[in-house]
């Protein structure tokens, strides 16, 4: 079959409206597969479209972006073209891992020490007087608590915040891939969660916004403001990476407690194997590998892992020993 530009343009549109009506979120999506098409009807093909294009293009460096992603490029185009292959059939679909994904960077772990420093300092913010200090120390304290996305946190509603409750809860709604939680919340995180609302309250912000977080203006906080902010803060209190991992980040935050808790399992000889999948779903992850990686990209946690294994083989797979 020819392919014309009408054609793959009537492909795309259905396609992304296809993939969101199914609940997938697609910002890259919306800017690399216009991209493609564009770099294909560039090319005048008269036939069907070949499977050395795609890698072409997925290859090829910008002044945006660099090799690194070409994988990802690449599996964003093959699911594109599988779609196209149905009206289509000659349309040829690369192979799966035909380019080497990039390496997932090394987590940024706070230390318990780091964690105090950074709550002392957002408690320290200018000025003192406003709601700033606390609702700062506030946030950071519920991503150090709890691992939530810095987007949950910061899209949190009033009425999604439930402190009376036994336990108090978060009501996480229409998240990452459109999907909804509740988070059970500890006593000692649910203190400073009200004392914020009372200052919330006593400043007058409850008539200006029903977002949970606010700025002193009044709106929902920005996360580019939130970004720029913690990353002067980290570089200002000397928080920076020694190793070859990523610099600290606000996810950071959820990453400490994820390695926190699995930790911790370790120490108390429970099997993590069982419980990951509970905190698979606490975080919210998808796909359970997601909450897996962690212990293969941070060592204390391979070599606690290692180390389990060698008790188990050694007393024959009998946990009881």
């Amino acid at each position: 079959m020819n392919i014309n530009t009408d054609f793959l343009d009537t492909q795309l549109m259905a396609y992304l409206s296809l993939r969101e009506a199914l609940g997938f979120q697609l910002c890259a999506e919306k800017i690399l597969l216009p991209e493609y098409v564009a770099f294909i009807q560039a090319q005048n093909i008269t036939g069907p479209i070949r499977a050395h294009l795609a890698l072409d293009w997925a290859c090829s460096a910008s002044v945006q972006r660099g090799a690194s992603g070409a994988a990802r490029r690449l599996s964003i185009v093959r699911r594109f073209l599988t779609f196209v292959q149905a009206s289509a059939p000659d349309t040829e679909v690369p192979p799966q891992n035909l380019l080497p994904s990039a390496r997932r960077t090394k987590p940024y772990i706070f230390t318990p020490t780091q964690l105090t420093l950074l709550f002392e300092a957002a408690q320290a913010s200018r000025p003192q007087a406003s709601l700033r200090p606390a609702m700062l120390s506030t946030l950071i304290g519920l991503l150090a608590s709890t691992g939530l996305r810095v987007g949950e946190a910061i899209r949190l509603q009033l009425a999604d915040v439930k402190l009376d409750l036994d336990p108090a809860q978060l009501y996480i709604l229409e998240t990452k891939f459109h999907k909804s939680r509740i988070v059970p919340l500890h006593p000692s995180t649910v203190e400073p969660l009200r004392h914020y609302t009372e200052q919330r309250a006593r400043l007058a912000y409850d008539g200006l916004s029903e977002s949970f977080f606010l700025s002193e203006q009044g709106r929902a906080l920005s996360y580019p403001n939130l970004h720029r902010w913690f990353t002067r803060l980290c570089r200002r209190l000397a928080i920076q990476p020694t190793d070859d991992s990523r610099g600290p980040c606000l996810t950071s935050f959820r990453h400490t407690f994820a390695v926190t808790c699995m930790r911790r399992w370790y120490q108390q000889g429970l099997d993590v194997q069982v419980w990951l999948p509970h905190l698979s779903v606490y975080l919210g992850h998808v796909r359970p590998q997601d909450s897996y990686w962690y212990l293969t990209a941070v060592p204390e946690l391979l070599n606690a892992a290692a180390e389990r294994f060698h008790t188990y083989a050694a007393t024959g797979g009998d946990h009881d020993k």
